[in-house]
């Protein structure tokens, strides 16, 4: 019940503070097992995400997030594991030999569709709109080609949640979802990586708007 309260409280202030607005141009919100891929500017953006899902998509959706931020316990560990059900990656295993991705390939192995930031971490650059991808979206594509990926472009969050400040401001923020894809046969990995992201660029609103 606590965790189904904060669910609600988190959406009601997420909407109130945003003015949440959801554009699903490629695609409709289906009950498809889907990854949702998008672009990373704050520790508020799968938040927005989220609270943009139907419900009946929402229960069924994970965020992905790294385990150095998320994996502290406290307040945030219960929002992270008890609200939203996220699936936490250590990324530190990579460097160490490990998969990282292994958390991820069990929840995509259970049928739940997930929020993913393929940067791999926030982009606080305002002069470069989008980071290179790293290339587990390619391989989580690959593994898995029954999963859509579905492009989804954050506008404005990153002003509403500036770095450094405690208190977000109020500001219309949109979501745009955009056409599925997937990993085409026989496409190489930097390949596919350009075409994803050019596909979550294409989102954007223009610049200077």
């Amino acid at each position: 019940m606590l965790e189904r309260l904060c669910a609600y409280a988190i959406i009601a202030g997420a909407r109130a503070v945003t003015g949440l607005r959801s554009l699903w141009i490629g695609t409709t919100p289906i009950p498809a097992q889907r990854i949702y891929y998008a672009n990373h500017s704050s520790h508020g953006d799968f938040v927005l995400l989220w609270a943009s899902l139907p419900p009946e998509l929402r229960s069924r959706t994970r965020p992905v997030a790294g385990m150095d931020y998320w994996g502290k316990g406290g307040l945030r560990g219960f929002i992270i594991n008890r609200v939203f059900h996220g699936v936490l990656i250590d990324r530190t295993r990579g460097a160490e030999g490990g998969n990282p991705l292994e958390p991820v390939e069990r929840a995509l192995a259970d049928g739940d569709s997930l929020i993913l930031f393929p940067e791999g971490t926030r982009n606080l650059d305002e002069d470069v709109r989008l980071l290179p991808f790293k290339s587990g979206i390619y391989h989580l594509s690959r593994a898995h080609p029954q999963v859509e990926l579905v492009p989804v472009w954050l506008d404005n969050l990153n002003r509403v949640m500036p770095k450094g400040r405690a208190l977000p401001l109020p500001l219309l923020c949109t979501l745009s979802f955009g056409a599925p894809l997937a990993v085409e046969e026989g496409e190489a990995k930097d390949a596919f990586l350009e075409r994803a992201r050019e596909a979550l660029l294409k989102l954007a609103a223009p610049e200077g708007r």
